[in-house]
């Protein structure tokens, strides 16, 4: 390897001298190579294998590399969903002294998937108006900071379940750029439209090639990001007027605005002479309300309808067993204990690259549901558990690291194995704290 090699990164990880730099990244050997589904990129981009992790490796010019690289860092300090940038390699050179194009380096998000791996046979309405609408809100937290990004789209986003929802993070920033004093109508514009086109040429793609519902219209699911995006964009920004009278309405929109996800660290808000007219508007936005509470709570990091999902299995322990009044803290490490922890442990390890636990839980509890409305009962947890793992969790495709093809068959046979005995709780009609403990 040539000595000139220069590698800038904020904690540079020594297994990267071990990469063959050296070649072009076409060249690598499979070694080296993590086959993982990507989408459609104007630049070359390759996963590896790094110190038990996967990266994402992508050849451009010496400029872009650094400047996305920053970009990312800047990002991800303002709390922004974005893939981590780990190192830009120059200097590169082959054997014969020939120069080699730079590479970002970028670290692989584990349980996400491109929008092209997210289906088997056919892209269903539904999936891809879910899609839409989480891109749309990441669009609009983009833009709240001030974050012009260019090139909007299916193919440069990153896709994680979140409990029946997406959660959208942004993969390619090369085009982007900060704004400190926010954007104007027409740069906001100019991206909702750069993301109307290039969604609607994405799905015309998959249309072409047989891989979309007959039933999805690629021009209808496009135009679904402008209305979602402008929704979302009114109700965080927007400014609302009201009788003084009506001064509960403040309260009713802070309630609003943390039902979508956001909190409110400021609201401007003014008076008429006479007071018979308030106005307000929101002036600092953040997004992922639930996912903060339930970390305080509980040091879980989950995304935010899963948070949400999370935190009312929470509340409804809370009311079950007569914890109201209780320190929050406390009832929350309780149910962390006795109900989301040993629902985790159940999971046979073979299966826990399935899915994130946050999702599992969920997924079950949804299950739980679905065999307590068939069975006209009160189905058990642990009970549900054992159906879950049988019946749905065994039989999907494993997502922490998912193997391609990208547009092929992708859920395979699993082996059947022993999975660990989960008891059924006891009888919950006692009412006894043991109700949400599974024995294991």
């Amino acid at each position: 390897m040539t000595t000139s090699l220069t590698i800038t990164s904020a904690t540079a990880d020594p297994a990267l001298l071990d990469l063959p730099w050296q070649l072009p990244l076409d060249e690598w050997p499979d070694e080296y190579i993590a086959a993982l589904p990507k989408g459609i990129s104007r630049h070359l981009v390759r996963f590896a294998h790094l110190s038990g992790h996967v990266i994402a490796v992508k050849e451009t010019t010496d400029e872009m590399a650094k400047r996305e690289y920053e970009m990312l860092r800047t990002l991800q300090r303002l709390d922004v969903p974005c893939v981590d940038p780990l190192a830009v390699i120059t200097n590169r050179s082959d054997d014969e002294g020939d120069s080699l194009r730079s590479v970002l380096v970028t670290r692989h998000l584990k349980f996400s998937l491109p929008y092209r791996a997210l289906f088997s046979q056919m892209l269903r309405p539904d999936t891809a108006t879910r899609l839409v609408d989480a891109l749309a809100v990441l669009l609009v937290r983009l833009h709240v900071i001030g974050f012009f990004w260019g090139d909007v789209s299916l193919s440069n986003t990153l896709f994680r379940r979140d409990a029946g929802a997406f959660a959208a993070y942004l993969v390619d920033a090369e085009t982007g750029q900060l704004y400190e004093g926010g954007l104007s109508n027409g740069q906001r514009e100019n991206d909702l439209e750069i993301a109307r086109v290039n969604i609607a040429g994405e799905l015309m793609d998959l249309e072409a090639g047989g891989r979309v519902d007959e039933e999805l219209d690629p021009i209808t699911v496009s135009n679904g990001i402008v209305a979602a995006y402008r929704s979302l964009w009114k109700e965080l920004t927007g400014a609302e007027s009201f009788n003084s009278s009506e001064r509960w309405r403040i309260n009713e929109r802070v309630d609003r605005l943390n039902d979508l996800g956001f909190d409110i660290e400021e609201l401007a808000i003014r008076t008429t002479e006479d007071g018979t007219t308030v106005r307000i508007q929101p002036k600092v936005v953040d997004a992922g309300h639930h996912q903060r509470r339930l970390l305080r709570l509980t040091g879980l990091d989950a995304q935010e309808n899963q948070a949400r999902r999370l935190l009312n299995d929470l509340d409804s322990y809370t009311a079950k067993y007569g914890r109201k009044g209780f320190d929050e803290e406390m009832v929350a490490h309780e149910w962390l204990a006795k109900v989301f922890e040993p629902v985790i442990r159940a999971i046979p390890r073979e299966l826990r690259g399935k899915l994130e636990p946050a999702e599992i839980f969920h997924q079950l509890l949804e299950h739980r549901w679905f065999m307590s409305q068939d069975q006209s009962r009160d189905v058990p947890l642990a009970e549900a558990l054992s159906s879950y793992i049988d019946t749905v969790l065994r039989h999907r495709r494993d997502e922490a690291t998912m193997i391609a093809p990208p547009t092929g068959a992708i859920t395979m046979a699993i082996p059947i194995v022993e999975e660990a005995e989960v008891a059924a709780a006891p009888d919950e009609a006692e009412g006894s704290d043991e109700d949400w403990r599974l024995k294991v």
